[in-house]
């Protein structure tokens, strides 16, 4: 029984993956930061993680505090922005850069359906200028306060579940995006897991 329950679990959370939502973290250096961005992610069922190190090394993550989310979420490693832009670009994604600036418009008015990759950076420098300026979008979140900044993570999970709102909103996080084949093949491969 134990078994069958845990194959329904896996089944549910690989029907509802969103193969055509994905993050990049830019030089993100605070493990914690990477853990919860990663638990963030496989709550929304983003499968998978670009991960840009051109100046900071990729943290160590333990596995307390990534709550096991680090083996449910495959990760990519790039060392430069046009490396990791140009496949994402390869791949169909339109990059959304997460960016405080005059030009940036409002994370409510962009249309995280499609195909979008969401950049986030560095703690304390952001986004880098190169990955800025490569973005199709800048987008920021709203922010009534003084201090007009949030941690990495909080923002990341702001923007994921804005995502996963409009998705449900239209009726599409409702719809399985895998193939039946590429439906098997996952479960499959996280019956092992």
């Amino acid at each position: 029984m134990k078994t069958e329950r845990r194959v329904e679990k896996l089944s549910r959370a690989i029907r509802y993956t969103q193969p055509d939502l994905t993050v990049v973290l830019e030089n993100v250096h605070d493990p914690h930061n990477v853990s919860a961005i990663l638990r963030s992610c496989d709550a929304v069922g983003v499968r998978r993680v670009d991960l840009m190190y051109t100046s900071e090394s990729f943290p160590k993550i333990g596995k307390k505090s990534s709550a096991s989310a680090y083996k449910w979420v495959e990760r990519r490693h790039f060392k430069s922005v046009g490396e990791c832009y140009s496949r994402l670009r390869e791949d169909g994604f339109i990059v959304a850069a997460s960016v405080v600036s005059e030009d940036s418009v409002s994370l409510y008015d962009i249309d995280l359906r499609g195909k979008v990759a969401l950049v986030f950076g560095n703690e304390h420098r952001g986004v880098t200028e190169e990955a800025s300026a490569a973005a199709d979008i800048k987008f920021q979140i709203p922010m009534h306060g003084m201090v007009q900044s949030l941690n990495v993570s909080v923002a990341c999970a702001i923007t994921l579940f804005e995502a996963l709102r409009q998705r449900i909103s239209s009726g599409e996080a409702g719809k399985s995006k895998l193939s039946e084949a590429e439906f098997e093949k996952m479960l499959e491969e996280w019956t092992k897991k």
